[in-house]
C-alpha cells in the first residue's frame, strides 16, 4: 500500500516509479559485501576520476565577495558566516563528492520522476558547478541556474547554465513559480532554519514542480561494530555538530526522516525519503562501491581540515596544534578497512502541489 501523498514513503521505495534502476547498495541497512582482498589495515592508496577544477567566475561580483579570509592557510568567504572553505583542495574535494555521488546513482543526476526536459532549474548550493554543468549538458533545452555563496565555479559552461552568487538562507529574489525543478545538496550543517528554506523552494516553484534534496549524515559508522563515546567518530560528530549549533546552524536535519518532515511542514506532496550505505575506502567487493568508496576516502582526504578547521578553533575556541591531530586522528580511522567505515547518503524528492480549485 503506497503512502498517501501528504506522508512520507518508506525508505526502502524505490527511487524511479518504473522500478528499473537502483543504486547497487541499496537503501537498506543490509551489510555491503567485503572484498576478500583486502588484507591491510589501511586504505592509502586511493585511486580516483576526479576532474581539475577551473576556479575562475562568471559572476560580475562586488570586490567585498571576492576578498576572502585567511585561516591557517585556508580561505574562506568574507561576508557569511561559512564553516567550509573555498579554496582549491576544498574544490577538489567537492569535485569528489559530485563524481562520487553520481557514480553511487547509475550514473544519474536526480531521482525525481521529472517529466521530460525541466525548463528552469535551480541548484541550491552548487559549489564548483558541477552537478548545474551536468545537468545542463543532459537538457539542452533547460536553463540552469547554479547559486552559491562562493564564486568557484569554471568560466567554461555550457550555454544554458548561469551561476549567481548569494545567501539562499535570505529572502529569495526569484519570482514566484519560476522553477520546474530545484536541486539541494551538501548543506546540512550550514542552515538555521531548514523549514524556511524549502518554503523558499515551494515559492519559487511551479505548481507539479519537485524539489530534491541529498545530504550526508555527519556520523561515520562501522558496519561490523558500534563504537563507545570515547572513539573518534563519536569525538568528531560531537564537536562538529556542537560548533555547527554555536552557529545556529542545524546538523542533523537527515535524522529521523527530518528531511521529509521538514519538506511536508512547508507544503510538499508525495514525499520520498531514503537513507543509503556509502562505503569509506576500497573495502568493499562490487567494482562500482569500491570506485564509490575510494572517492569517498579521498572526497574525506581532501576536506576533513576544511570541516574541522573554522568549527573547531573560530567557533569552539581550540588551538591550532588540538584541531590537527584531531583531524590526523579521523583521517587514520577512515583508512582503517578492518572499521569497514561508512556514511548514510539521506535522499528527499517531493511534489509542490497544484492549487486547489
Amino acid at each position: 500500500m503506497s503512502a498517501p501523498p501528504d506522508q512520507t514513503a518508506a525508505t526502502t521505495a524505490s527511487p524511479v516509479a518504473s522500478g528499473t534502476w537502483a543504486p547497487a547498495a541499496g537503501p537498506s541497512d543490509a551489510p555491503i559485501a567485503i572484498d576478500p582482498a583486502i588484507g591491510g589495515a589501511t586504505d592509502d592508496d586511493v585511486q580516483s576520476d576526479a576532474r581539475s577544477v577551473n576556479t575562475s567566475s562568471t559572476a560580475s561580483l562586488s570586490e567585498s565577495i571576492t576578498q576572502y579570509r585567511m585561516l591557517h592557510g585556508r580561505t574562506y568567504t568574507q561576508k557569511i558566516e561559512y564553516w567550509g572553505p573555498n579554496d582549491e583542495q576544498q574544490q577538489e574535494g567537492l569535485e569528489l563528492n559530485h563524481y562520487m555521488l553520481t557514480r553511487f546513482l547509475g550514473d544519474r543526476l536526480f531521482l525525481a520522476p521529472l517529466k521530460d526536459s525541466p525548463q528552469m532549474v535551480l541548484d541550491v548550493g552548487t559549489g564548483t558547478g558541477s552537478w548545474a554543468i551536468d545537468f545542463a549538458d543532459e537538457f539542452p533545452s533547460s536553463e540552469v541556474i547554479g547559486v552559491d555563496i562562493s564564486p568557484i565555479q569554471p568560466s567554461w559552461n555550457p550555454p544554458n547554465c548561469k551561476f549567481q552568487i548569494d545567501d539562499v538562507e535570505q529572502p529569495w529574489t526569484w519570482p514566484s513559480n519560476e522553477f520546474d525543478y530545484i536541486h539541494i545538496r551538501n548543506l546540512e550543517g550550514a542552515v538555521a532554519d531548514w523549514v524556511t528554506l524549502y518554503k523558499e523552494a515551494f515559492t519559487c516553484l511551479k505548481e507539479d514542480g519537485y524539489i530534491e534534496v541529498k545530504e550526508f549524515d555527519i556520523e561515520t559508522r562501522s558496519q561490523v561494530k558500534e563504537f563507545d563515546e570515547s572513539h573518534i567518530f563519536k569525538r568528531w560528530v560531537k564537536h562538529i555538530s556542537a560548533g555547527c549549533e554555536q552557529m545556529g546552524k542545524t546538523p542533523m536535519q537527515c535524522r529521523g526522516n527530518g528531511i521529509g518532515n521538514n519538506l511536508r511542514e512547508a507544503g510538499f506532496v508525495d514525499i520520498v525519503e531514503q537513507k543509503w550505505p556509502i562505503p569509506i575506502g576500497g573495502w568493499a567487493k562490487d567494482p562500482m562501491l569500491k570506485d564509490v568508496g575510494q572517492s569517498a576516502l579521498e572526497y574525506l582526504d581532501r576536506s576533513l581540515d576544511g570541516f574541522g578547521l573554522y568549527i573547531l578553533k573560530e567557533i569552539s575556541g581550540w588551538e591550532y596544534a588540538e584541531v590537527v591531530l584531531f583531524v590526523a586522528e579521523a583521517r587514520k580511522a577512515l583508512k582503517d578497512v578492518t572499521l569497514q567505515p561508512l556514511l548514510y547518503l539521506h535522499t528527499a524528492h517531493a511534489r509542490k502541489p497544484q492549487t486547489s480549485s
